[in-house]
């Protein structure tokens, strides 16, 4: 339930430490640095090369006067009131250290979403944790985070009955030079159809499946069982792109479907249409909708809403844009994480989540 205590209190700065600096958790520390209300005390990095730097340097910034640091124990010697845990690869026992030293931890690790997806015994030290630090940890970012929690909740608060709800995500990956992401495992594209791209079907059903299904729990209707499919797009013809070719006849777009059930019938489904070209012939069979990159949210009930949502950016500004969909979410539910009850703090845990501007 809402703890309604949980306010913001903007009678002091609060002390922010950034956990990792890849291209999210820089974005994150720079909305920190300008932030009328939040101090950066500290910054820790992985690669060594970034140790001793200054933090401003890091993120695009003037020097700021906050030096980065490997060492865990520069960061818990901080004592800051919250750390924005953005690593690529989560540690368990140092969320734990973190955590029991008295910091709060607001994250992008889809892990901690749901404490219910959990490993139980990862789920209790990191709750025993809390309780010795009298902290708590949240995990957000924008998919899954925002699309799959934040926008849901306030889509069917004006309804009593939901039939069913769809979210749809299109990504035109066509500008994005990153050959290992797009021709490589979790992506596909390229290779030859038929075989389903398991790697992306473990990815979104472990994702994806605990954040929907808090949104299932909140109504009343969680979960009892989790389904999975995938279609291939075939390319017709060769699909040239910044960061490779994708020959004609190999894989050029997939559709990924979480599905999950309540009572036997979909209750949630998460459609995620993934793409470098939109000129393929479909497994499925079906017309696939090939949508500027966005999301599409579908209520079915007794208040059907059909909600679309685009980013009107210019092609040259896409890339410094993309960073803020994952990075800002998380730097604004700092007082909120701060203020909880000490434990993990869900979504639908948390008040409406407002942006400090000024």
């Amino acid at each position: 339930m809402t703890d309604h205590g949980m306010r913001a209190d903007w009678s002091r700065p609060y002390r922010v430490v950034q956990w990792a600096t890849g291209n999210v958790g820089a974005r994150a520390m720079q909305r920190v640095i300008e932030h009328p209300g939040m101090e950066l005390v500290g910054v820790w990095v992985s690669n060594p090369d970034k140790v001793g730097r200054d933090a401003g340097e890091l993120c695009g910034l003037d020097p700021v006067g906050v030096e980065a640091t490997n060492a865990i124990e520069d960061i818990i010697a901080l004592k800051p009131d919250c750390v924005l845990y953005m690593p690529h690869v989560n540690r368990v026992d140092e969320v734990c250290r973190i955590l029991a030293s008295g910091a709060n931890i607001v994250s992008t690790r889809m892990e901690y979403q749901n404490p219910a997806g959990l490993d139980p015994a990862d789920r209790a030290a990191i709750e025993e944790a809390c309780r010795k630090g009298g902290t708590s940890i949240h995990a957000t970012g924008s998919s899954p985070g925002f699309i799959s929690e934040a926008v849901p909740i306030v889509l069917t608060s004006i309804a009593r009955r939901v039939d069913k709800l769809t979210i749809s995500e299109f990504a035109d990956t066509s500008s994005r030079n990153s050959p290992e992401m797009l021709f490589g495992p979790m992506m596909g594209f390229g290779a030859e159809p038929g075989k389903m791209n398991e790697a992306m079907l473990h990815h979104m059903k472990h994702s994806f499946s605990p954040s929907l299904n808090l949104i299932a729990e909140a109504w009343g209707m969680p979960f009892d069982d989790v389904q999975t499919r995938q279609a291939q797009g075939i390319a017709r013809n060769d699909v040239v792109i910044p960061a490779g070719t994708a020959r004609a006849g190999t894989v050029a777009a997939t559709r990924t479907v979480v599905a999950g059930l309540h009572k036997g019938r979909p209750l949630i489904e998460f459609e995620a249409i993934w793409y470098i070209s939109s000129d393929v012939d479909t497994t499925d069979g079906e017309n696939w909708n090939f949508r500027k990159s966005g999301w599409r949210v579908l209520v079915e009930g007794d208040t059907p809403l059909d909600v679309t949502i685009g980013y009107p950016v210019a092609d040259a500004d896409y890339p410094a844009f993309t960073p803020n969909l994952t990075a800002h979410r998380p730097v604004n539910c700092v007082p909120y994480v701060c203020a909880a009850k000490p434990g993990f703090v869900t979504t639908p845990d948390l008040p409406q989540v407002i942006t400090r501007l000024a």
